[in-house]
């Protein structure tokens, strides 16, 4: 279009020299070709101007630093802070977050769109979605896009009162008995321990008995009793459910539940832990490894949503979307619970994503800026200089004809 643009305007300017050649040599063709020129010598004018206006949009025109020109790589910082502004007043406010999700069934189209993602009304939109979402995902600072997810990550864990939160779940398992597997599989690694290390627990047992008991041989019947009796103890333990271990063990951890839920040593106690736990570096590392993971994942679901959305996992989606799609009080909960979620996101987050993309945007160089810029407004820059050129020509006719008149 650039190309076609430019010649339109040498064809204009090829005319003009032509048509005012033929003047010179046919006076008699004045009046016809008065009007051709006219045209053609307002077309290039119009073609000209239209052609400095556009080119002032992203470029010196010729290279030269005339005023006023090369706007957009001149202000890329201005523009990102106008396009933050842009996005967080018109779609990251919770009342505009709020306005835009009433009435729209969030629950349906996300059913509609799982339980059968091939179809063909449905193509376009999926693939110009998932394009632009990858774009946005690749084009945005992975680290400070990284930091601010699991910045929100840990802001959340922190304001979870953990130790109340284990105590009622822990509750709940020895209420349903969902802790005896988890006691009988401890207890067998304690016996299969215990297997392994049998000889060293008979050398420690030969080592702390006297001389006496050596050589008499009573430390080896010692050590056999030792042994024969953990064994025995722990098989009595897993094999007979009411056994008085096992309810001294549950005594024990309904009375951790109990601490957890009504303790505020205990709760003091698990906070520092939970610290701790957010301050270590391996805690960090691994949310960064996750953070990774999810990402690439994402990208290639996003670039790939066919084969993402195939086998077994494919199947389960496509029974969920049928229940979203069939299901009024479901569809009523997800709806809830997204519209919630997502004014919620505007109202803590907008502020953060809108930074994210100004300063994505800042950190551009120029001509990164303008090649997007330019390549997204695409051909309607070149349909500029086009119409200039027409629209110019049409109006150097109409004041020829004006001027023949008077």
């Amino acid at each position: 279009m650039r190309m076609f643009a430019t010649g339109l305007l040498l064809f204009m300017a090829a005319a003009f020299i032509v048509l005012k050649r033929l003047s010179a040599l046919h006076p008699e063709w004045g009046v016809p070709l008065g009007y051709a020129i006219s045209f053609t010598e307002a077309a290039m004018v119009g073609g000209l101007a239209d052609w400095f206006a556009v080119t002032a949009l992203f470029r010196h025109p010729l290279g030269l630093p005339i005023p006023h020109t090369a706007i957009i790589p001149v202000n890329k910082d201005r523009i990102a802070d106008t396009m933050a502004n842009f996005l967080r007043d018109n779609f990251l406010t919770p009342q505009v977050v709020a306005r835009r999700l009433n009435g729209f069934n969030i629950a349906a189209s996300l059913g509609s769109f799982l339980s059968d993602p091939r179809r063909d009304e449905q193509s376009r939109i999926r693939a110009g979605a998932a394009q632009l979402i990858g774009d946005v995902l690749e084009s945005l600072d992975p680290e400070e896009m990284g930091g601010m997810v699991k910045a929100g990550l840990r802001r959340q864990i922190e304001k979870i009162d953990a130790a109340p939160l284990l105590g009622q779940m822990l509750e709940s398992a020895i209420a349903e008995g969902r802790h005896l597997p988890v006691m009988e599989s401890l207890l067998r690694k304690i016996g299969e321990a215990i297997e392994a290390n049998e000889p060293m627990i008979r050398e420690m047992i030969h080592q702390r008995a006297n001389s006496i008991m050596r050589w008499t041989g009573l430390d080896e019947r010692l050590a056999n009793g030792v042994l024969d009796g953990a064994y025995r103890l722990l098989a009595e333990v897993i094999v007979q459910p009411d056994h008085p271990l096992r309810a001294k063990v549950d005594e024990a951890l309904a009375k951790l539940a109990q601490d957890l839920r009504h303790n505020p040593e205990m709760q003091a106690r698990v906070e520092r832990i939970k610290t701790d736990l957010l301050e270590n570096p391996a805690m960090a590392a691994w949310i960064d490894g996750m953070w990774e993971r999810a990402r690439a994942g994402l990208l290639k679901a996003i670039r790939n949503p066919d084969k993402a959305l195939s086998g077994a996992l494919g199947e389960s989606l496509s029974q969920l979307g049928q229940a979203l799609g069939d299901d009024r009080k479901l569809q009523y909960m997800v709806n809830r619970f997204a519209r919630r979620t997502l004014v919620g996101v505007a109202s803590r987050y907008g502020s953060e994503i809108v930074r994210l993309v100004s300063e994505t945007v800042k950190r551009w160089d120029a001509r990164t800026v303008t090649d997007r810029i330019e390549g997204a407004v695409g051909r309607d820059v070149q349909f500029i200089r086009i119409n200039g050129t027409l629209v110019g020509g049409l109006f150097g006719l109409c004041i020829h004809v004006v001027d023949q008149l008077l």
